[in-house]
């Protein structure tokens, strides 16, 4: 693993694009689209029989939902692709995130503290596997440093969270510093912290 911080691709003389948007592929549209819009607070821009484009920013889309012929089922373990994960910028941004959701009957498989993250899984109607989380660390050069402090080598998965204890105890006022402050878990328990199934 290589240490010090990553350049930005500009600063090497490099050009590198900025992620514009993911697409999912799928035999229920309506279903999907219902389910993006009400987790990311995401509008349809544009939407016909084929495909439906939503945005929650200024972007035309960030997430495109096509209808194909011939679909296959869902491989949960298959090589591949394995999730797409957005970003809030505190911790009250999710916690009032994942409190909304559950009222309305979404909720997630996982809950982890990651170390450089607190993050919360989902699955969309399809299996498909999102991540909500906040940044823990205060900057990139923070979450490098934590990398190389850290027990990362012997455990770069995170530590299972219990959100409604979590969500409490911020709330109550206990320092953050503390409270999101990754333990360091035992080599032979860190394959448990994967949700079970594996696959969510």
């Amino acid at each position: 693993m290589s240490k010090g911080l990553p350049i930005p691709a500009a600063q090497r003389g490099k050009i590198a694009p900025q992620l514009a948007h993911v697409v999912f592929r799928t035999p229920q549209p309506e279903k999907l689209v219902q389910w993006y819009c009400d987790v990311l607070e995401a509008q349809v821009s544009m939407g016909n029989a084929m495909v439906y484009f939503l945005t929650y920013d200024e972007e035309h889309h960030r997430i495109a939902i096509a209808r194909l012929p011939g679909l296959t089922e869902h491989q949960p373990m298959a090589i591949g692709f394995d999730h797409v994960a957005f970003t809030y910028a505190s911790p009250d941004e999710l916690f009032a995130t994942y409190e909304r959701l559950k009222s309305i009957g979404i909720e997630p498989y996982w809950t982890i503290n990651h170390g450089p993250t607190i993050s919360f899984y989902y699955n969309d109607p399809d299996g498909n596997h999102v991540e909500l989380q906040f940044d823990i660390q205060e900057n990139a050069a923070a979450a490098n440093e934590w990398f190389e402090q850290s027990d990362f080598e012997v455990n770069p998965i995170g530590v299972k969270v219990d959100a409604e204890d979590l969500i409490s105890r911020y709330r109550a006022g206990e320092d953050t510093a503390k409270l999101f402050a990754r333990p360091v878990i035992l080599p032979d328990l860190v394959m448990a912290q994967f949700p079970a199934p594996l696959e969510g």
